[in-house]
């Protein structure tokens, strides 16, 4: 079995499988409703700031909540390149 990662920013990668979500990070600051799921996923799961520069997008894994330095476009370009490969082997 292969298990296929995404890196999300700095030293941080996560399996493929377990990315739920990826949240453009202006996101966060424009929607209400946004924030609300955030505070309140905040209770299940540890919000991990990856960098202390700015948040250009939220990763939701089953575990754990990202705040990554690196753009939604760019995590979405990894993520579909993972899910390429995972074609390519079977």
């Amino acid at each position: 079995m292969h298990y296929l990662f995404i890196h999300i920013g700095e030293d941080v990668v996560v399996q493929a499988k377990d990315v739920v979500a990826i949240i453009d990070g202006q996101v966060i600051e424009s929607s209400t409703i946004t924030s609300e799921f955030l505070r309140k996923q905040h209770d299940n799961k540890p919000i991990v700031k990856i960098t202390n520069t700015i948040v250009k997008s939220i990763v939701i894994t089953d575990k754990n909540i990202y705040f990554s330095p690196l753009s939604s476009s760019t995590l979405k370009r990894r993520s579909q390149f993972q899910t390429t490969l995972e074609n390519l082997e079977e």
